[in-house]
């Protein structure tokens, strides 16, 4: 750490104020966004996904387990690979706390992957999760929400990501996301939010904690914003398990 001025209890007290101040801006400011973020226009989904699950084949409209609101989460977790992102594990380890709760704010959540159901069940048991988590391997879903790409886009340099078009790198095959669903008395679902790349740290609660501390996150060694983030089983390792920043949750390139 630099060196750091060490005060008396008053001066610090008159220099917390004033930040004090401007952390209540920034939660004002955040409650005005999460304001405008309600009133964003929808759309209607027309597609009929199918996806696979342990209770078989089930829909988008299925997967709101009889709540009217739905939290997708774009879990980068490919056909070919053997275990999930490293950066998307950090945040689904933050979700079956918070679920206990929102499940009973009329909120059901799901992870969605192409990877194959069983890949993604024996490593939900690994990791001790108990969220419900689909594949979407026979469905355009994961396209059709720009968070998985064909080797063919890939091969031309350009993809569609967090609302722009940006160079593709030569792993880019999965990148992560977030879908809000809603679903009216009539069971039409309509699709009304999206989040990548950075988004998902308003979710990441152990930012939080990091982020009051005097070193904070410690991060953006090498251009990799997630460096120092593990598998949480894997922290005792040599650290050949830590993130990447082929995830597109840890590029810098990627971020907001």
């Amino acid at each position: 750490m630099k060196p750091h001025s060490v005060v008396s209890q008053e001066e610090w007290q008159n220099a917390a104020k004033a930040l004090l101040a401007k952390e209540k801006e920034h939660s004002r400011k955040g409650d005005e966004i999460a304001r405008q973020r309600r009133e964003l226009p929808w759309v209607k989904i027309t597609q009929n996904y199918v996806f696979e699950s342990t209770e078989g084949k089930v829909s988008l409209a299925d997967l709101f387990d009889g709540r009217s609101q739905l939290f997708v989460y774009h879990f980068m977790f490919g056909p070919d690979w053997e275990e999930g992102c490293t950066g998307c594990s950090f945040l689904c380890d933050h979700v079956d706390g918070a679920r206990q709760h929102f499940e009973h704010h009329d909120l059901s959540f799901v992870a969605v992957s192409r990877g194959p159901l069983e890949k993604l069940q024996e490593y939900r048991k690994r990791m001790g999760w108990k969220f419900r988590w689909v594949s979407s391997a026979n469905t355009d879903f994961n396209y059709d929400f720009n968070v998985s790409f064909p080797a063919e886009r890939v091969k031309d340099g350009k993809i569609t990501y967090n609302l722009e078009t940006i160079d593709a790198g030569e792993d880019t095959e999965e990148l992560p996301g977030m879908s809000i669903f809603y679903k009216d008395e009539n069971g039409e679902v309509y699709h009304t939010y999206s989040s990548f790349g950075r988004g998902g740290e308003a979710i990441l609660g152990a930012y939080s904690f990091i982020d009051m501390t005097p070193k904070g996150r410690q991060e953006n060694k090498n251009g990799n914003l997630m460096d120092w983030v593990k598998r949480h089983d894997r922290y005792e390792d040599d650290g050949r398990h830590a993130a990447k920043s082929c995830c597109g949750c840890n590029s810098e390139s990627k971020a907001a």
